[in-house]
């Protein structure tokens, strides 16, 4: 009796089949959809990387907030360590949420818009503001009047084309 090795040949529609299938999951996801179809809805950005807006006006500084404690407000997904902090943020959001866009205030002094460090903040006036590191944080807290020059170079800022939307991030 001879042993003899199954014939490859079988096998290698099975392989061209699969080449295929992946081939084509791959064109329709990279396609994107067609003209006229919908996007959907529009992804909703998480806000301050998932902190916990009102724990930056708690005693202990910023908090992560959870996912099951979530709330969207200006197009962007907030996160809460307590439903109470979900509570009193939905109750009044302009108060906690950070002020400038989210934006580094010391930027816009500059005219720039400059992505936030969430973790380097202060709350200067009752307000939350976000800096980019450690010494422009330490420029504001040491002339608090520097907030309120932000504040008012804020609206030339905030349209720009670059600019994300108006919204605090």
């Amino acid at each position: 009796m001879w042993l003899t090795r199954p014939d490859p040949a079988p096998r290698a529609p099975r392989r061209l089949g699969r080449a295929r299938a992946i081939a084509v999951c791959a064109a329709l996801v990279l396609a994107g959809p067609a003209a006229g179809e919908s996007l959907g809805a529009p992804i909703a950005l998480l806000t301050l990387n998932g902190f916990d807006p009102v724990s930056y006006f708690l005693e202990g500084g910023p908090v992560a907030g959870t996912g099951r404690f979530e709330l969207t407000w200006g197009g962007r997904v907030w996160r809460f360590a307590s439903n109470a902090n979900r509570e009193v943020f939905r109750d009044d959001p302009t108060v906690y949420a950070p002020r400038l866009g989210g934006y580094d205030a010391a930027g816009i002094l500059n005219g720039r818009l400059v992505d936030a460090d969430p973790l380097v903040f202060a709350v200067i006036g009752n307000r939350l503001y976000l800096f980019r590191d450690a010494g422009r944080r330490a420029r504001f807290l040491a002339d608090p009047g520097l907030a309120g020059r932000a504040e008012a170079a804020w609206p030339g800022l905030r349209d720009q084309p670059d600019a994300a939307p108006t919204t605090p991030r």
